[in-house]
């Protein structure tokens, strides 16, 4: 392939279901100064394509260190993709990492070199010694062309098994678009048969509880993958089917297995695929007719903002309160200070309340009320940092219908609040539902100050 080849976008000649590994490289990221944001995005690009992630790695800005990794990495996958060090600095090593790996020196390549000084001069910038470093390549690798920045990819082929490398910038609005333009072309013919993913979204059940439900279809083995992720307090089943029939077959197969689980799992299960809480909770109150208002305390707007996220919030949320302090507690809401008094700001009872005076100062049809704990500081033994408590107020035709509970949830400060909003509407998305079951946490029934734990 000449320098001035059109970008390399071919297949791979690798088997169906290869695999790949994943080498993400800088300071920023060793030092915990970065999140490695890219690594888990082409994971999950690579796996839609049939193409399983057999190693992550990460390595600083030591060329030694750096080019180790690679001899490493091309021994183990067939495929490599590397994220990062493609700038202009000392500390941008990656193209002298793959020229040391193949033994080669780094050599201009024309048509990179037109392209960087053409963009540069587009942005009222002359070409610099350092920014033509970014024209540079091993003698047998190919530039790949960056729309979006100054730094071409690069793609060629090393290692005793002749694995597929491809060097990719690291900043996410350069990384994405080239990926999806030079490298995920390339994966398309590698896959044969059909692949299928299907995920369920469930909340109000533990891991492990989950995972005993649908332990036999989690077990190793054969075409199809079934494993439970666990974030935030939201639960999801992937499911991925694989068929050398073709893509009707594993799609079949997949929603087979989903069925099973969703039928093992109900009534956790809240939405499927790309659904979210938030969005499932606001269909489900819009096909409903019903309104929606939030009183909230340590959650101070997180609740009413996480639901407003959702395109067409306005035709169920009627708006909210952040009761912050007891002051405003009694004054805003209507909270009785005797409650406040005897309870405390963190109780089911003060909850219920909040709920209940959000509900008579609007027309919405459901309020959903939080307060607690989020810390560090403010605990007791009695009720220690996660203590967070909620509460749900339904009208009904002689008043309102209130209930509440109290949780223990682990995590720090905004892991607190981000799970007591995610456990608000779930309650209010279970009830909707109607999923009552005793063994659910989110039963609506008798207010209680026993703790449930919410993971």
């Amino acid at each position: 392939m000449s320098a001035s080849d059109p970008p390399a976008s071919g297949p791979l000649t690798e088997p169906a279901h290869t695999a790949a590994a994943v080498l993400s490289t800088g300071d920023e990221i060793m030092l915990g100064q970065l999140q490695d944001t890219n690594a888990r995005w082409l994971s999950e690009r690579l796996a839609q394509a049939g193409v399983p992630v057999v190693a992550h790695m990460a390595v600083g800005d030591d060329l030694a260190r750096l080019t180790a990794a690679l001899r490493g990495l091309v021994g183990q996958a067939p495929l490599v993709i590397m994220t990062g060090g493609l700038g202009p600095t000392d500390g941008d090593l990656t193209r002298a990492a793959l020229a040391a790996l193949q033994g080669e020196p780094l050599i201009e390549d024309p048509a990179a070199l037109e392209a960087l000084r053409a963009r540069l001069a587009a942005r009222g910038r002359a070409l610099s010694d350092r920014n033509r470093r970014q024209a540079t390549r091993p003698v047998s690798a190919a530039c790949l062309h960056n729309a979006h920045g100054t730094a071409p990819g690069l793609r060629l082929r090393a290692g005793p098994g002749l694995a597929e490398v491809f060097a990719l910038p690291g900043p996410p609005g350069e990384l994405r678009p080239m990926f999806l333009a030079h490298v995920e072309p390339a994966l398309r013919p590698a896959v044969r048969g059909g692949l299928a993913t299907t995920l369920l979204h469930l909340a109000g059940v533990p891991e492990s509880d989950a995972a005993e439900r649908i332990a036999d279809l989690t077990a190793r083995g054969g075409e199809s993958v079934v494993n439970i992720t666990a974030s935030g307090g939201v639960l999801t089943v992937r499911i991925r089917s694989a068929s050398a029939l073709g893509p009707g077959a594993a799609r079949a197969e997949a929603e087979r297995l989903a069925a099973l689980a969703r039928q093992r799992l109900a009534p956790y299960v809240f939405g499927a695929d790309a659904e979210t809480l938030q969005g499932v909770l606001v269909r489900r109150l819009a096909q409903a007719g019903q309104r929606l208002a939030v009183a909230e305390s340590c959650t101070a707007g997180l609740l009413g903002a996480t639901i407003a996220s959702v395109p067409g919030a306005s035709a169920v949320l009627d708006g909210g309160w952040i009761t912050y302090s007891n002051g405003l507690k009694v004054a805003q809401l209507g909270v009785p200070e005797a409650t406040l008094a005897q309870h405390g700001a963190v109780s089911v009872q003060t909850a219920a309340q909040m709920a209940a005076g959000a509900l008579a100062r609007c027309a919405a049809t459901h309020a959903l009320a939080v307060t607690g704990i989020a810390g560090p500081d403010g605990g007791t033994p009695d009720k220690p940092v996660g203590t967070v408590c909620i509460a749900h107020a339904q009208r009904t035709s002689g008043g309102a219908e209130v209930v509440s509970r109290r949780l223990l949830i682990a995590g720090d400060r905004q892991d607190v609040r981000e799970r007591a909003c995610r456990a608000a509407m779930s309650a209010l998305e279970m009830h909707l539902r109607e999923e009552r079951s005793p063994g659910v946490l989110w039963q609506i029934g008798p207010a209680t100050r026993e703790f449930q734990p919410f993971l």
